[in-house]
């Protein structure tokens, strides 16, 4: 999730939290997840969950490598139980302890962006960690600069688009096909209820939220072609204050449908307050109310554990990697393998429904992308159109990154909102 941006405050203050775990062959672990053999060949079984969450200690000291030991360290922007961005990396950590035997992994929560988190990177790094992760747009440049002095460790930035080649890489997904999905959903429900009003609680007004809002867009005029999208940019990955107020908003304003670039709930909540609709984001565990009508999420644990086995095994490249719905990475609730349809899904048209259903089982498959959530004719909303029709996005376009960079700079740049959205977006 790209710059997720705290105060600066200093890493104490910030109440960082260090949780560490490590899977063995000891007495509490248990052979929960993949077999030994589909981890990576290792003798030694896979922990339990509860082992590989066990032993929280709050406080601000880096922890210890385990000798022997495959290193994992990640760092947190947020809380690990946010029920959000940060719970949903904190679960894939976990995972990889479960399934990638002779591994000990920590983490370290609540770092904010800038000098702190270069300190961070610094002191794991010096503890002679192997596998470093790092979960925020602004960690980009100071895991960079940490990289340079540690070429034998691995690090693994999340949503920027910066690598050296060697030991530093770029990785992201694209969320913008589950959010095409909830949009089809949205315009059916805001149809149904006879209110073609849309609301999008935006965090910054960066290429990652006016893609995802877009594509919010593109779904819901599947179903809803008369429906508009009123935004709202409200300049923070986490504050529930805040995001509750927005919400309010965007209901008050009139929209029956609320999606949230944030990271609780607060949509949801408020649509419940109100008689409405909300569409949380990252983590099943946002979308708990009746009014909440599904939330797009993400599965980190095996990209985690494909990409730590390749570090481990001395065959990882880094360089900027992008995966798609194909890689099983993420979800849209209520219509996963398991998963009941949410309350607000239940009586919605058939016909929209099965669109939803058929166009996820494509993706699933790759056979439909996030170049297809995008392919022309697209017009913008102030009338102009971006691409033709059999024309397909870039994914420089779709990124508006790397900046400048020589043969893959955007030419459709995505600097406009879909026809549909209302309002400018903010120079």
């Amino acid at each position: 999730m790209a710059s997720r941006l705290l105060k600066p405050l200093s890493l104490l203050a910030a109440g960082a939290l260090i949780v560490s775990a490590c899977s063995s062959g000891g007495a509490s672990a248990s052979p929960a997840g993949p077999s030994a053999s589909a981890a990576g060949g290792a003798s030694a079984a896979p922990a339990s969950a509860a082992a590989c969450e066990a032993g929280a200690a709050a406080g601000t000291q880096i922890p210890d490598v385990v000798a022997g030991k495959f290193n994992v360290a990640m760092v947190l922007i947020g809380p690990h139980n946010d029920g959000g961005w940060s719970q949903a990396h904190y679960e894939g950590l976990v995972y990889l302890c479960e399934n990638m035997p002779d591994s000990h992994v920590a983490y370290i929560e609540n770092v904010p962006e800038g000098t702190d988190s270069e300190q961070v990177f610094r002191s794991l790094s010096r503890k002679g960690f192997n596998f470093i992760v790092g979960t925020s747009f602004g960690y980009m440049d100071p895991m960079e600069t940490v990289a340079k002095e540690f070429p034998k460790i691995t690090y693994l930035h999340l949503t920027g688009y910066k690598s050296n080649g060697t030991n530093f890489g770029n990785f992201f997904g694209a969320m913008e096909d589950f959010k095409y999905l909830a949009g089809m959903l949205a315009g059916s429900r805001a149809k149904l209820d006879g209110n073609p009003k849309i609301g999008y609680m935006a965090t910054f007004p960066i290429p990652e939220e006016i893609r995802l809002g877009n594509a919010i867009m593109q779904g819901v005029k599947k179903t809803c072609p008369e429906c508009k999208m009123d935004v709202r940019f409200i300049n923070t990955w986490h504050d529930p204050v805040k995001e509750k107020e927005a919400a309010a908003s965007l209901f008050d304003a009139g929209a029956q449908v609320v999606f949230t670039g944030a990271d609780t709930g607060a949509v949801a909540d408020v649509a419940q307050e109100k008689g409405k609709w909300g569409v949380t984001y990252d983590h099943p565990a946002s979308c708990k109310v009746d009014r909440c009508l599904t939330a797009p999420y993400w599965i980190w644990g095996p990209e985690y554990v494909r990409i730590a086995q390749q570090v481990k095994a001395g065959t990882y490249k880094a360089g900027y990697e992008y995966f798609d719905a194909d890689s099983k990475a993420m979800g849209l609730l209520g219509f996963m393998d398991g998963e009941s349809p949410r309350t607000g899904v239940k009586d919605l048209p058939a016909a929209d429904v099965q669109l939803v259903k058929d166009t996820l089982a494509k993706m699933l498959k790759g056979e439909f992308t996030r170049f297809d959530v995008f392919a022309g004719p697209i017009t913008d909303n102030t009338g102009k159109q971006v691409l033709a029709a059999g024309q397909k996005l870039k994914q420089s376009d779709l990124d508006q990154f790397p900046p400048g960079a020589p043969g893959n700079a955007c030419t459709v740049c995505m600097k406009w909102f879909a026809q549909g959205i209302n309002g400018e977006l903010p120079k």
